[in-house]
């Protein structure tokens, strides 16, 4: 289950970064913390489970010092997400220190050889002894630091930066509670506050897996259900499957443009988004899903793009100015409809102007379904069907007289 939860993570990294990273520096944040999440639980598996020599060889130390950053990560998203400033400062540099001592005491042996390397890793499966006994002398920092405190280090650190995001949450809403940044956007709150809770879920339950292995000098402690794996795998499936549940996190979507503000309870002149316009306001998701819906009909209605055989998602997202995976989180979740059964539905209304203008008496079924935007015959007389019920020259013989 580790792997794949693990796998999960870096597919809804990869999510993330792909849609927000560029718009929303924030999104690189909570980015990062899932892909180090799941690396973290990538090299639990690798060591404990997959007895796999190579792998063992490649991860057990060497790639160990980024996870360290789990915790500056995560703060640093809370941090952003509530002050609406995503940018670093001078002093941030300090939480690096972690990883870089870390780095410091594993660097002996990342650069050891291979072979030695492999070595370790034998022993690791034969008497598997990775947690509880092993402290080679080329890993300096096990020379003057305990190993349960190397091995905790990890969790207590995060467990810190936890608390310490859950401050910021809890002070944000006791003295901005009228603040701009999340009024409106109760989602938000929501999705904050459950990763926190399956991430105190997760690094507590771990917390306690090492200290009884420590306590027990076996590592079996990982290897056998009890009711910290339980707990631990609750934990870790909640945080990592928690963001497709909400998937203004997941793609993004955007705060409504404060130049387009006055126009929510107006009729929306469509003129394509300038880009510099993506000035953040009071009006969240609920506004910009309703601009989307004003936008995109005003764009069909006066401008006919459906009229254009090859019209796609893509076009329409370049004649709307409002980004393809935001159009496409509308017509799924808003609209509950694919957009070619929305295209369709234009083309469909067009098509009945024409016959009733009594275009079809000096044109073919097939012709007039050329002229809205259909490419063939058969999709015009499918898809007519679909819409009203009835086939075009049926409805074309219930209005003759």
């Amino acid at each position: 289950m580790v792997l794949t939860l693990s796998i999960i993570g870096i597919i809804l990294s990869v999510i993330l970064l792909y849609f927000n990273a560029r718009k929303y520096t924030s999104s690189i944040y909570l980015g990062i913390f899932f892909f180090l999440i799941s690396l973290y639980g990538i090299i639990q598996y690798v060591i404990l489970f997959s007895k796999s020599i190579f792998l063992i060889g490649i991860v057990f130390t060497n790639i160990g010092f980024p996870t360290y950053l789990i915790g500056p990560m995560l703060y640093f998203y809370f941090r952003s997400v509530l002050s609406d400033n995503a940018r670093l400062k001078m002093h941030d540099w300090w939480h690096l220190l972690p990883m870089l001592f870390f780095l410091a005491g594993a660097f002996p042996y990342i650069i050891s050889p291979w072979s030695f390397k492999l070595e370790v890793a034998q022993k690791i499966i034969e008497k598997d002894i990775m947690l509880t006994t092993y402290n080679s002398g080329l890993v300096s920092m096990y020379k003057y630091v305990p190993l349960p405190v190397v091995f905790l280090s990890r969790p207590v650190l995060v467990m810190g930066y936890l608390l310490w995001s859950a401050g910021l949450l809890l002070r944000f809403k006791i003295y901005r509670r009228e603040s701009m940044v999340l009024q409106q956007q109760h989602f938000m709150q929501k999705w904050l506050w459950i990763l926190l809770i399956f991430l105190f879920i997760l690094v507590l339950s771990h917390a306690l897996q090492l200290v009884v292995t420590f306590k027990v000098m076996n590592t079996a402690v990982f290897k056998t259900l009890n009711l910290l794996q339980v707990f631990a795998g609750t934990g870790l499936a909640g945080l990592l499957i928690s963001p497709f549940f909400f998937p203004g996190i997941l793609y993004g979507l955007t705060r409504l443009p404060e130049s387009l503000e006055n126009k929510k309870n107006t009729r929306v002149a469509f003129e394509p988004l300038p880009a510099e316009s993506v000035i953040i306001s009071s009006k969240f998701e609920s506004d910009y899903l309703d601009l989307i819906g004003k936008l995109t009909d005003q764009c069909m209605n006066e401008y006919q793009p459906y009229l254009q055989q090859d019209l796609n998602l893509a076009q329409l997202s370049l004649l709307v100015n409002i980004p393809v995976h935001h159009l496409a989180y509308y017509f799924r979740e808003v609209k509950q409809m694919s957009f070619t059964d929305f295209r369709n539905g234009w083309r469909i209304e067009h098509a009945k102007n024409l016959i009733l203008e009594g275009k079809s008496k000096n044109l073919t079924l097939e012709a007039i379904g050329l002229l809205a935007g259909f490419t063939t015959r058969n999709t015009f007389l499918t898809t007519f069907k679909k819409v009203e019920g009835i086939t075009p020259k049926e409805f074309v013989n219930k209005l003759r007289p």
